[in-house]
């Protein structure tokens, strides 16, 4: 059956309007109206959100953001455009489905009382938050039905006011950056001349068409909101053109170049200059904004041209691989550690990772006044990642291979871009990160490393993965030994994790702690003197009636060794003298190049039962006991591909999730469910085709024809062309004659992430269909990759709900799964 929810295509509504009656329909329709869950699932939905935390440079300040409640389907329906990977508010030129902060209040650190602000718009629609470089002031993107404009809130007296009546272009990103004197900001504004937007007309004037010339090739993911046609491409130039302007804070504006699509306006440290980097025809129907033409101009803050940097052209036949890059000089950017000087990388191989080569990327600077030639100060063995810029004689520099999963760090001296090895190591080894480096404001407002006199870096770790379990920590790291001294780490009974550091001489940080009962808070922690830390938020637990819900973490092996973890969650009050439990089994499949980095534990035991609408943990209210992310590594070391024995370690990973669970009693074996959103979708879909190990599952926005993602999917490098059977036997679809479990599939009918197209849901359903599986399909209109409105996500926990109850807590005697182990169709055992 298929529930259609509402008014979402011309040739549905028309069937709906004449009430059923024609027989020619395929599939039956039932569920016209959004349905809710029992309180205890609705009322995760409903929870106030805890508010979330921006802290001032200095550490001495806080803004509490007070986060909205999910929309309403009436908000998600309201105009969209989706042009060029975009999604578009056309009415007041910014991104639709925006989630916005509804109020805002200052705090000192150190004192408990919040003040509210004053001056602030009514029923504020608020984004983009973003403090000036020495802390007194606030600005923020304030959202109406039909503009949006530019807010900055004086933090001494705790005012805010509108500033300028030019309205801002957030179509592309932040519409705002500051200056560095704090007088002002360079804005992208929509121009005053736009005019009316150009009419939609239905009749076309010729075919839309598309060539390739030459035998180049151009193996592009599967987009999706690209542009079709030349109506398309005036509507995407209306509304995504801006004029880039230098707005004083008493409104006073003086434009910089002309109108234009306008991807970046970004200010030199020192507020001289603007980076603006503009986007031109040709358009492309293959790829998104990101790869049209791009012009790199610098011009000064006055407003005139200083230099053209680079005209890159059309960028379609980008190399498909994690380490494939756009041939040509790419990522114009600030560095940040200087008045006004520009670095940027090109490829030395074509950005093709196939092809053979020393160096792979090298990285130039071209410095202020950017009359002279650019000069090389990095050679990357593998593909250039970035700078953490410090002082004159100390910066950072990285890079990484992701064929290998290869990190390196290294010390650079921008004196003499002399450099030396920091770390060496696999980036998916989450037991040897040492950690992000410690940053602080300079001079300009732009992050540097905070290094202290004794040439020491604090290193910040936000997950700290340990055998035990995520423990973060701090540790010091001297950049002259290269040696790293612990100074804290996370221990029980609590997960707490650094997030800034407030001192760093005398080793006072930041952090948010929270235990399986105590909602997270923030707390001041003294690393040097050892006393108790000092609490400075009192967030309440957000749903303290769901209290004494039981938590563990899982550690078992696969039948190839490989280790593996879970989170376990109990109903309250539940014993295991009770019996075993119906379960339900959610995760998310993920490749490695190594057993070993497959096997390390993820998570923690004593972090807060966070028990979300979004994945499986909300069932455990239901009377489930919750195998929650349970990993499900897919491994090729070597010179392997992971996706080559995908059906094998995927059974192999949850049969070993499932044996633990039984093993300690609380699982019952015969009534198993499993789910997944995403990949995890199509994990469930697979799971279901190849073992007899579930009694149902539930997959949501999945994709399950992979010859529709051809030249690639996940971390899927080869092409259909490449690997066809790999593609066959990863695809449901392709064996859907062997489907003889229920599934429920979940689709959002405007779904935008790349391969996942609302039509691989339905050409999968109409498959199980003819070959008389048992299946549901529910299209919830409006709703993208993630599902947003209040109404489709009480509506999606009903669906779940409603699935497990029938299939999987009260199974009928035809739905018996069979042997746990066994891989492949067969006939499932009575």
């Amino acid at each position: 059956m298929v529930s259609i929810l509402t008014k979402t295509r011309p040739d549905r509504w028309l069937l709906l309007a004449v009430g059923l009656t024609c027989s020619v329909i395929g599939y039956a329709q039932d569920a016209a109206t959004y349905q809710t869950p029992p309180k205890v699932l609705a009322d995760l939905v409903t929870v106030p959100l805890t508010p979330n935390v921006s802290m001032s440079a200095k550490g001495d300040m806080m803004v509490l953001l007070e986060q909205a409640a999910v929309p309403s389907i009436d908000e998600l329906s309201q105009p969209e455009l989706k042009l060029a990977g975009l999604r578009l508010n056309p009415a007041n030129t910014g991104p639709s489905r925006a989630r916005y902060v509804t109020g805002l209040k200052l705090r000192k650190l150190t004192d408990k009382d919040e003040k509210a602000i004053t001056g602030l718009p009514a029923s504020p629609q608020i984004s983009y938050v973003t403090w000036s470089p020495d802390d007194t002031k606030i600005a923020f993107a304030h959202s109406t039905n039909s503009r949006i404009d530019l807010y900055v809130i004086d933090v001494a007296t705790a005012t805010a006011q509108k500033v300028g009546t030019a309205a801002l272009n957030a179509t592309l990103g932040v519409p705002y950056r500051w200056l560095s004197d704090n007088k002002g900001l360079i804005v992208k504004t929509v121009p005053a001349s736009r005019g009316q937007a150009p009419e939609v007309s239905r009749v076309p004037g010729g075919p839309t068409t598309q060539e390739n010339i030459g035998g180049k090739r151009g193996q592009a993911p599967t987009y999706q909101d690209l542009l079709k046609n030349p109506s398309d491409e005036k509507q995407f130039t209306y509304y995504t053109t801006a004029q880039v302007v230098r707005m004083g804070l008493d409104g006073t504006a003086t434009n910089i170049g002309q109108p234009g699509i306008i991807m970046t306006a970004d200010p030199s440290p020192d507020g001289q200059y603007v980076l603006i980097e503009t986007v031109h025809t040709p358009f492309s129907y293959l790829v998104p904004v990101n790869r049209f033409p791009l012009k790199t101009d610098i011009y000064a803050t006055g407003g005139t041209l200083v230099k053209t940097l680079i005209d890159s052209p059309l960028q379609e036949s980008v190399a498909y691989s994690r380490d494939g890059v756009p041939t040509g000089p790419r990522d114009y950017t600030w560095r940040t550690d200087v008045p006004a000087s520009v670095y940027y990388t090109e490829a030395q191989d074509n950005g093709d990772p196939k092809a053979k080569a020393d160096i792979r990327d090298k990285v130039y600077l071209i410095e202020a006044p950017f009359t002279g030639q650019p000069k090389e100060i990095y050679a990357s063995q593998f593909r250039f990642a970035g700078f953490d810029w410090g002082n004159a004689s100390t910066a950072l520099v990285s890079e990484r291979w992701w064929q290998s999963r290869k990190t390196i760090t290294k010390i650079i001296n921008p004196a003499t871009w002399q450099s030396s090895v920091l770390f060496d190591r696999s980036y998916e080894d989450r037991y040897t990160n040492p950690g992000q480096p410690d940053m602080k404001q300079n001079q300009y407002g732009r992050d540097v490393l905070n290094i202290l006199p004794s040439g020491e870096i604090l290193m910040l770790n936000g997950q700290g993965s340990s055998p035990e379990g995520d423990r973060p920590f701090v540790s010091l790291l001297n950049l002259k030994t290269k040696q790293t001294k612990e100074l804290w780490r996370s221990a029980s009974p609590y997960f707490e994790r650094p997030v800034a550091v407030l001192d760093a001489a005398k080793q006072v940080i930041l952090t948010t702690r929270e235990s399986q009962e105590e909602n997270p808070n923030y707390f001041i922690r003294n690393l040097k003197a050892r006393i108790a830390p000092i609490q400075v938020t009192t967030f309440v637990h957000p749903y303290p009636q769901l209290k004494g819900i039981q938590k563990q973490q899982l550690r078992y092996k696969r039948n190839d060794g490989v280790e593996l973890s879970a989170t376990l969650y109990l109903p309250v009050g539940y014993k295991k003298e009770q019996g075993p439990l119906p379960t339900f089994l959610w995760a998310y499949p993920a490749e490695f190049k190594s057993k070993d980095a497959a096997g390390q534990v993820s998570g923690s035991p004593y972090q807060f039962n966070r028990i979300s609408y979004w994945g499986a943990a909300a069932f455990v209210t239901m009377g489930y006991a919750i195998l929650d992310n349970a990993s499900i590594p897919i491994v090729g070391e070597g010179d392997k591909e992971p996706n080559d024995t995908y059906v094998e370690q995927l059974v192999a990973s949850a049969k070993a999730a499932i044996d633990e669970g039984v093993r300690l009693g609380v699982v019952d074996s015969t009534k198993v469910g499993v789910g997944g959103h995403s990949y995890g979708a199509f994990m469930t879909a697979n799971l279901l085709t190849h073992s007899r190990m579930f009694r149902a599952g539930i997959a949501r926005s999945g994709a399950y024809n992979r010859t529709l993602t051809p030249f690639g999917f996940q971390n899927e490098q080869r092409s259909y062309w490449q690997a066809p059977e790999v593609y066959s036997k990863m695809s449901p679809f392709m064996n859907a004659d062997k489907m003889k479990t229920p599934l429920l599939l979940v689709h959002g009918e405007a779904d935008n992430n790349t391969g996942t197209f609302p039509i691989q849901s339905e050409r999968y359903y109409n498959a199980l269909k003819g070959f008389g599986a048992t299946t549901r399909l529910v299209l919830l209109p409006y709703e993208s990759h993630h599902y947003d409105s209040k109404e489709s996500l009480l509506h999606m926990l009903w669906e779940m709900n409603g699935w497990l109850d029938k299939y999987v807590k009260n199974p009928t005697a035809t739905a018996q799964p069979g042997k746990a182990g066994k891989v492949g169709g067969g006939k499932s055992e009575k």
